[in-house]
């Protein structure tokens, strides 16, 4: 930031023999922290070179900034025609959770699938329920995608018998979707319920690993034995080591319990490429010896600030969801 010009030349060059999302995160943050119209308004041009990345690390820069600095560029956004401006508008709204108040209606009744979608998801964090017949609407939406944070949004105001059939679906047919959407079921279903949802995507090969991983979130250490198990088979390795971090509170970087290089477990996990796997002898030790976490300085991950946040919303029915992200210091934007 204190590089000034000097700064954002080296950030548009760079941009420039490199057009990928990182290097525009960096323009676009830099822009915005000045405050300069004709630097955003470059920021923005090149954002719609890349599309759909393009708009999702611009919102990320967006995230990353003040909402005072953002303030006389959010309503300008709003008010365009230009469909990527008013999508960036409503990212600022999102991670800084601000109520549009009437306008958000307009927004989620918007005839571009990317605009309502993003107004759809505001109107389910915002809890509002004025907004449900558009919220409803969106989940017969365009995309899977667009149907799913419909689904989400519906299950923040409420609405979890409408949402579950679409939600069910999207897990069925759509692999991109599935790990978010198997999250939001178990998280909007009762506990016994959820596991005997869980256990027959377990029996399905194709959804496996996913739902492997998705156990750690009924939050019953009972299952570790099991979870152990599923250590030792190189398909589900890595699923159980997400399955684990989502049972306790540690910070696993501080433990010899997962490891980089997956020859380190033996030849049949050589060819994995997953970039921290677990070890199941130490795993085994580590529960045995009666520790799981206690010796350990509690550590809440941002995905469990997440999922916790979540919850929380889901449970509360006046509770907006919470901007888990501004619990760091430098918070990890998604």
């Amino acid at each position: 930031m204190a590089a000034g010009k000097a700064g954002w030349d080296a950030a548009q060059a760079r941009f420039t023999d490199y057009a990928e999302p990182g290097e525009l995160f960096a323009l676009g943050t830099l822009a915005l922290h000045w405050g300069d119209a004709d630097l955003v308004a470059i920021a923005i041009d090149a954002a719609a070179s890349l599309g759909e990345a393009g708009l999702s690390s611009l919102s990320a820069a967006v995230a990353r900034t003040p909402r005072e600095k953002l303030r006389p560029s959010v309503a300008k956004w709003l008010d365009t025609r230009d469909a990527p401006q008013r999508c960036l508008g409503l990212s600022a709204l999102w991670h800084h959770r601000v109520d549009p108040g009437p306008r958000l209606h307009d927004l989620a009744n918007h005839s571009d699938a990317r605009v309502r979608s993003r107004a759809v998801r505001l109107a389910g964090a915002l809890k509002r329920r004025d907004l449900l017949p558009a919220v409803l609407a969106g989940l017969d939406g365009e995309t899977p995608k667009e149907r799913l944070t419909a689904a989400l949004a519906c299950c923040l105001l409420g609405e979890t018998r409408s949402a579950h059939p679409v939600v069910d679906k999207i897990v069925l047919t759509e692999p991109g979707l599935a790990e978010a959407a198997i999250e939001i079921r178990l998280l909007t279903t009762a506990t016994k319920a959820g596991k005997g949802w869980l256990q027959k995507h377990l029996e399905q090969p194709a959804l496996r690993g996913l739902a492997t991983a998705s156990v750690g979130l009924f939050g019953d250490r009972a299952v570790m034995p099991w979870l152990i198990e599923k250590m030792r088979e190189p398909e589900l390795a890595g699923a159980a080591g997400v399955a684990l971090r989502d049972l306790f509170e540690v910070d696993f970087g501080d433990t010899d319990l997962f490891v980089v290089d997956p020859a380190v477990i033996g030849k049949d996990f050589a060819h994995l490429d997953d970039s921290s796997l677990p070890v199941a002898d130490r795993v085994e030790a580590w529960w045995d010896a009666g520790r799981g976490g206690r010796s350990h300085r509690p550590f809440r991950s941002m995905r469990r600030l997440r999922l916790d946040a979540l919850r929380t919303a889901f449970a509360t029915a006046d509770a907006p969801l919470a901007d888990w992200r501004v619990t760091r210091r430098f918070p990890a934007w998604m």
